[in-house]
């Protein structure tokens, strides 16, 4: 047992299962309120396109979303007009190929989630498969059915067709059979991938599991302290310049960053095992600002803990 928490414990980050529940709630609920308030399923045979078209929709809004949430997004693309180098640095091009991608990776939790649902659901895949054409789909389908079936399968998910109701209750109970293994299909093959992209980027690791668990610690302290740093020193200074404006005085100097600073601090964090600096911020106090944006050096990033080229 105590081996076995001690996986647990590595492979699983609190937060994260946290956030990914409660995605999974806020995902199971919208696609339940989805399926019954805004979406009706057409009693024709092009239902196909409707059913497919209406469930991949949303997961591409889906995707949308979650690259938008992602504050790795913005890092990596904020003034990227202006200055190309900051996605495609010097001596380390493919940088922003492999950022991005675990961005992807990130943002598709919400449309797998999503996906599954509705197909656990049966809703959209039910108003989709029952409006194909394709005879040998339709042969198995209506298998042993009467010749209605087949003419009238699309009308079977409105409750519009001819058939008796044992045979019109089996198709749909049929229908949402398939719909489910597929669902429970896409759930097993997410969760392989995902255990398989862990084992393999935690075996490859090159930072031990105590100094994980430390930078994990400092990374979200040092979120949490600069926000309140940001508050602090931003009701400084507007206090300080409403009081000028106000009472007509001179402004006193507050220190702020310089530009550049806010530049270099503002990139996606490096890390090198012979300079253990755990965030670009943390690298930025103890190198300074000298050359931070064009070291072409291997990066080694918290998600997968490996380096790279």
């Amino acid at each position: 047992m105590d081996a076995f928490q001690t996986i647990l414990k590595f492979f699983v980050n609190r937060k994260t299962a946290i956030d990914y529940s409660l995605m999974a709630l806020l995902t199971m609920g919208g696609e339940r309120a989805f399926s019954l308030v805004a979406f009706s399923c057409p009693c024709s045979n092009e239902k196909f396109r409707y059913g497919l078209v209406f469930l991949f929709l949303m997961a591409l809004v889906l995707l949308v979303i979650g690259y938008c949430l992602n504050s790795k997004t913005w890092k990596l693309f904020t003034g990227c007009w202006v200055n190309p180098r900051k996605i495609f640095p010097r001596g380390n091009v493919c940088r922003f190929f492999y950022v991005f991608g675990q961005i992807t990776l990130s943002a598709l939790v919400a449309p797998v989630m999503w996906l599954s649902v509705a197909l656990l659901n049966g809703t959209f895949y039910e108003c989709a498969v029952s409006g194909l054409e394709n005879p040998a789909y339709l042969h198995a389908v209506c298998h042993s059915k009467s010749e209605k079936c087949f003419g009238e399968l699309h009308k079977v998910p409105c409750d519009k067709s001819s058939l008796p109701f044992s045979e019109s209750d089996e198709l749909k109970r049929t229908l949402q059979a398939q719909s489910q293994i597929l669902g429970w299909c896409m759930i097993v093959t997410a969760a392989l991938l995902s255990l398989l992209t862990t084992c393999c980027a935690s075996c490859q690791s090159k930072v031990s599991h105590l100094q994980l668990m430390f930078w994990r610690v400092y990374e979200g302290t040092e979120k949490e302290q600069l926000e309140q740093i940001f508050q602090l020193y931003a009701t400084k200074l507007s206090e300080r310049n409403l009081k000028c404006f106000f009472e007509n005085k001179e402004p006193e100097p507050i220190s702020l960053p310089a530009f550049q600073a806010w530049e270099d601090a503002s990139q996606l964090y490096s890390f090198s095992s012979s300079k253990q600096h755990y965030s670009t911020i943390h690298r930025l106090v103890e190198e300074g600002q000298k050359g931070i944006s064009e070291e072409g050096e291997t990066m080694l990033d918290l998600a997968d803990r490996r380096e790279i080229p």
